[in-house]
């Protein structure tokens, strides 16, 4: 089922996680939303390992590895 979650343009932020830029926020935005239709459940952990992945600042073993243990 989906639901919505909370996006602040104003304050650039998702679910209280900041982004840097527009254009970030936006993207990120969509990403989680279409991964949401698939059923992917967001949390603020997961959306801060999405932005970091999305900046180059982790590898996509590193995202991949975080994920896990988040969903354990």
């Amino acid at each position: 089922m989906y639901k919505p979650i909370e996006v602040d343009r104003k304050n650039l932020t998702i679910m209280g996680v900041p982004f840097s830029d527009k254009k970030s926020l936006e993207r990120a935005a969509s990403a989680i939303g279409s991964n949401m239709f698939e059923g992917w459940e967001p949390t603020p952990s997961k959306i801060e390992l999405y932005r970091d992945f999305a900046a180059g600042k982790i590898s996509p073993a590193k995202l991949v590895d975080r994920l896990s243990e988040l969903d354990r």
